[in-house]
């Protein structure tokens, strides 16, 4: 009987082995028909999750920044404006194995375009002007169709700043809002006052770029947007203001030859139809320049030392316009006349009646 179990137990243990041999050999076999490759189940998530291989920036939405006049603190994230829409070298993907080289710095610098200078287009308001959101939006359209870098930087007293910010918002241009609390009862006050806001704003986020002061009924030929930007240190233009009621024009700027200024006009040219101005039409040098006639390099406002202003003047940060028609004034060899000649005109400014109050009779007529 021992001899038996012993025996039996022997049978077992072979047909064990041999079912054992026998699995391992079909998943063997089958195994061996299978890819060489670590693909699993969960491969095609793999595949959304590739590697980047280059970074691009684009154009940056229209953003609000309403500033209060008791200067709260500003997310800096908001003020960093690129000076064009560049896209970042590509660089390649970590475990790329190509034999490729990778692209040389002269040739990517080659293939991406020349990168503009920053506008700064800055633009006061009035409460009493009753036109002023319809000549916003206008100048609004005019600005978008400028190539960026731009940023538009609009000041306006903080109670009427609701309203205009909600107009703001639909433009699609780059801008800032900004607001002031003081009240004025001078309006030329008022808008150098305004002024005075943007340029401190400028200054103190160190905005490089070119700065225009932009009246909200000025007409643009869009040309004028490309020459601006050539301006190293400062740049002049002729002004043509026009008036609807009077039917007048004045051209109101410099004389230029070659790119220097030579005189100054104040024309009227409504019924004048020379072309060229005589020597009894120049001015020497004009009291102030027009406002909208003129832009500057940001950084004399920071660094006077580097356009051959001195450091050792009085401080002039309450009073940035003012300090700004003197550097241009006191060296007119620094002025670049736009275009070389002055023989175009690419700036208009379209004087429009203000709100005037109706009379008591008028207005119980309006009411009934």
């Amino acid at each position: 009987m021992g001899s038996m179990d012993r025996s039996k137990k022997r049978i077992q243990l072979r047909k064990k082995a041999l079912v054992h041999f026998a699995l391992c050999f079909v998943m063997g076999f089958f195994t061996g028909f299978a890819p060489h490759s670590t693909a699993t189940l969960f491969s095609h998530r793999r595949a959304d999750r590739q590697p980047v291989t280059g970074i691009s920036f684009h154009p940056a939405a229209p953003v609000e920044q309403v500033v209060e006049p008791d200067g709260e603190a500003v997310d800096r994230s908001l003020i960093e404006i690129p000076r064009s829409a560049a896209v970042a070298a590509v660089a390649p993907a970590p475990g790329d194995d190509s034999d490729d080289p990778p692209p040389s710095a002269e040739g990517s610098v080659e293939a991406q375009p020349p990168s503009r200078r920053l506008l700064i287009i800055v633009t006061t308001t009035r409460a009493d002007d009753r036109f002023q959101g319809a000549l916003l939006l206008r100048l609004a359209h005019t600005l978008r169709l400028v190539p960026p870098p731009l940023l538009w930087i609009v000041v306006q007293a903080y109670a009427e700043a609701p309203a205009t910010a909600a107009m703001l918002r639909t433009t699609g241009v780059i801008y800032r809002h900004l607001t002031f609390k003081e009240n004025f009862t001078d309006p030329a006050a008022e808008a150098d006052h305004q002024r005075n806001v943007a340029l401190s704003h400028v200054e103190y986020h160190r905005l490089t770029g070119i700065v225009h002061f932009a009246g909200a009924s000025n007409a643009y030929d869009l040309r004028f947007f490309e020459e601006i930007r050539e301006i190293e240190a400062f740049g002049t233009w002729p002004v043509a203001m026009v008036s609807t009621n009077r039917k007048r024009v004045v051209v109101d700027g410099p004389v230029c030859r070659a790119s220097r200024v030579e005189g100054w006009i104040l024309k009227d040219s409504s019924n004048d139809k020379r072309l060229l101005p005589t020597g009894t039409d120049m001015n020497p040098k004009p009291p102030k320049i027009n406002i909208s006639g003129f832009a500057f390099n940001s950084s004399i406002l920071w660094d006077p030392e580097r356009w051959g202003r001195p450091t050792s003047l009085p401080d002039t940060s309450q009073d940035s316009i003012k300090f700004v028609h003197e550097v241009i004034l006191e060296d007119e060899t620094k002025l670049k006349c736009l275009p070389a000649d002055c023989s175009r005109i690419m700036v208009w400014h379209l004087y429009t009646p203000r709100a005037i109050p109706l009379p008591f009779h008028d207005r119980s007529q309006a009411k009934s």
